[in-house]
């Protein structure tokens, strides 16, 4: 038995379990509920599990509870250490049977915002064999897949800033000096919303004029505002506030200098912006791949060795690409054949894979080796 130790981002895990680690991916052969207990808080960028779905295979581990609510229960577990470990950006994949995917999603909400249940309706399988005539209901020929975020992950999950709440309060920041020249100038001549909307014909008064939304007007826009102001100022018998205290022949040159500084805040804005990126939970499809919740990849094909729940590897590069970025960490609590852990390599994450039979455990590993031999 060897000393498990992954390096995740300033932070090492020591633990007594029968541990390979191969080419950034760390196999462990341990039950996935004691091992998952030694893993860091918010230090998963994706997990991509398949659990048991309970009476659906003869195999025993996938009959070892005794009722529903047992194996409910025992999900309940793994999701609360799914939520304790993964990253406050990352990203969940769980693959459920049709049976109870509906409870499953129940328990899944409450510690997770589901953003979809994926149905997996497979192009081919056992219902094409089965007698039809026979059955007393529509024979299950699908698989389902919950995906989810942690709730709060476009502004703060888990008590931390993300992508969209670092956005916001960036662009308040760097654009407070244009924002408040204008606001300011509005507020002198208790200029309303509707006065601004009716002058330029436009709904965008809160654009304009406040920190939400902020942008600089069109030149067009921009000589109406001025004039606005103008003829406000002096039904008030008071001086026109900056930027708009300037005569038509000069509204020009003020929008030139309004528009440089404009530029220069905004380039600015945009490079910590994309600094920003990696705070945002990492998505991408195309129209070449699945971008529905219906997907149709074919199932694994028998062969000698075959683990009876594979699943297909396009599948899984799909996960991991539309979900983590190179580098990621990638997680699997039920590994079997390494579907996850073999795609997760191939593009360039990092990968954890757990699987408590030691023969299988031990072929997986052999299985990942090759890939590098």
């Amino acid at each position: 038995m060897r000393i498990a130790g992954l390096a995740y981002p300033g932070k090492k895990i020591i633990a007594m379990f029968k541990t390979t680690n191969i080419h950034g991916a760390q196999l462990v052969c341990a039950d996935s509920l004691q091992f998952i207990k030694t893993i860091p808080d918010n230090s998963v960028n994706l997990i991509a599990t398949d659990p048991p779905y309970f009476g659906v295979k003869a195999n025993a581990w996938d009959n070892q509870w005794d009722s529903d609510a047992d194996f409910l229960g025992w999900i309940d577990e793994f999701l609360a250490e799914f939520w304790r470990i993964l990253a406050p950006n990352g990203s969940l994949y769980m693959f459920t049977g049709s049976r109870l995917a509906s409870k499953i999603e129940l328990l899944t909400r409450d510690r997770f915002n589901v953003l979809n249940h994926i149905i997996w309706a497979k192009p081919s399988g056992m219902w094409r064999g089965c007698h039809k005539e026979s059955l007393r209901a529509y024979f299950p020929a699908t698989e389902r897949i919950l995906f989810a975020e942690h709730y709060g992950a476009s502004g703060y999950a888990k008590g931390q800033p993300g992508y969209a709440s670092k956005c916001a309060d960036l662009r308040k920041n760097i654009f407070s000096p244009l924002i408040d020249v204008f606001s300011l100038a509005r507020r002198q001549l208790d200029i309303s919303a509707a006065d601004i909307n009716s002058a330029t014909g436009k709904q965008m008064c809160s654009h304009w004029f406040s920190s939400s939304q902020w942008r600089l007007p069109s030149f067009t826009d921009f000589n109406k505002l001025c004039e606005l102001f103008r003829r406000k100022a002096d039904s008030l018998g008071v001086p026109c506030p900056y930027p708009f205290n300037v005569d038509y022949t000069e509204h020009e040159k003020r929008y030139s200098e309004l528009e440089l500084h404009y530029g220069e805040v905004k380039k600015q804005y945009d490079d910590l912006k994309a600094q920003y990126e990696n705070l945002r939970r990492p998505f991408h499809v195309t129209a070449d791949v699945p971008y529905t919740d219906v997907w149709e990849f074919p199932p694994v094909q028998y062969y000698p060795g075959k683990h009876p729940c594979e699943k297909p590897a396009a599948m899984m590069e799909h996960i991991i690409k539309s979900s983590s970025r190179p580098g990621d960490i990638v997680a699997d609590f039920f590994m079997g054949s390494g579907s996850t852990i073999k795609a997760a390599l191939k593009l360039g994450r990092q990968a954890i894979g757990v699987e408590i039979e030691g023969e299988r455990y031990l072929q997986t590993v052999d299985e990942v080796k090759k890939l590098f031999d």
